[in-house]
């Protein structure tokens, strides 16, 4: 294990946990967005929220959302704040949202739990998900560094559910087709741009790619929608999952949770992507395999 590649990752989540602390009442709205707190952990925005979930056992939401509670217990201990005015310092829209947030963290609405005039406040732990889940088990030794060249490749933007890119993939599939590009197991990619833990799942985007010739006009496309790209070139951790497309998280959080701080690698600023090396419609889901990318820096 390289430890101190862990000490590196765990020193700058340590940072980003106080400038959280120290930016909880700011009216900037930017001020603890995702590209910001990247920023102060000095990581890709792409890989930033699955490094940190992987330090923390839990979302950037859940840390805001805890330590906010946090602060409006001790100010209904110590002070006489109307709750409606907490509620909204701890960023709710109602009163009502506020005290269920509350009562699910400390067992008691806000009014009870100031009456009680609890001076030591401690927080209810919440439950740590990867202990509460069965973690996968995957071999080190299958990550491979690898250096890959760019492929050109045709795009068609997705939103939403990375589980419901089927279609997406299917409308580009058929438009290759038809501009006679490709041919029965041309190499298909999908790029994924947010991390499902933490982005609400219709905020997602992610691609769907097919190969093209570099030789085609994409000028010439008759679909307005589809873009040319290239995949990343250069290094990249390759690991080749065995299973459903539906359980393609678990070798996410492995790679991340496990695999990335023992490795003295740290990702460049650039999405992860995947190639599917078989072909879903005559394959059983526990046949498929699944090329998992993640951009190395040099």
């Amino acid at each position: 294990m390289k430890t101190t590649t862990r000490e590196t990752y765990a020193k700058r989540i340590e940072h980003v946990l106080h400038y959280i602390v120290e930016h909880l009442n700011d009216a900037n709205e930017h001020a603890l967005d995702l590209h910001r707190l990247a920023e102060e952990a000095y990581l890709s925005p792409y890989h930033f929220h699955r490094v940190y979930v992987a330090m923390m056992g839990e979302t950037v939401a859940d840390t805001l959302r805890r330590h906010r509670l946090h602060r409006a217990a001790i100010k209904l201990s110590a002070s006489a704040i109307p709750v409606a005015t907490l509620a909204i310092e701890a960023g709710y829209g109602s009163a009502q949202a506020f005290t269920r947030a509350f009562r699910e963290t400390y067992g008691i609405p806000p009014a009870q739990y100031r009456r009680h005039e609890k001076l030591s406040v401690a927080l209810k732990p919440l439950p740590n998900h990867r202990l509460s889940q069965e973690l996968p088990m995957f071999n080190l030794h299958n990550v491979h560094i690898q250096t890959l060249p760019a492929i050109r490749i045709a795009t068609l933007r997705h939103f939403g559910d990375y589980q419901t890119m089927g279609p997406t993939f299917e409308r580009l599939i058929m438009w290759a087709f038809g501009e006679t590009l490709i041919k029965a197991g041309a190499r298909t990619f999908g790029i994924f741009y947010d991390d499902p833990k933490s982005i609400p799942v219709d905020d997602l985007r992610s691609d769907a790619c097919v190969e093209i010739p570099r030789s085609y006009d994409m000028k010439a496309a008759s679909h307005t929608d589809i873009r040319p790209a290239e995949t990343t070139s250069g290094r990249h951790a390759v690991f080749i999952y065995n299973g459903p497309y539906s359980e393609l998280e678990k070798p996410y959080s492995w790679l991340y949770e496990t695999w990335l701080p023992q490795s003295g690698e740290e990702p460049r600023d650039q999405p992860c992507f995947e190639e599917y090396l078989n072909d879903a419609r005559n394959t059983a889901p526990a046949d498929l395999k699944t090329a998992i990318c993640i951009p190395l820096k040099e």
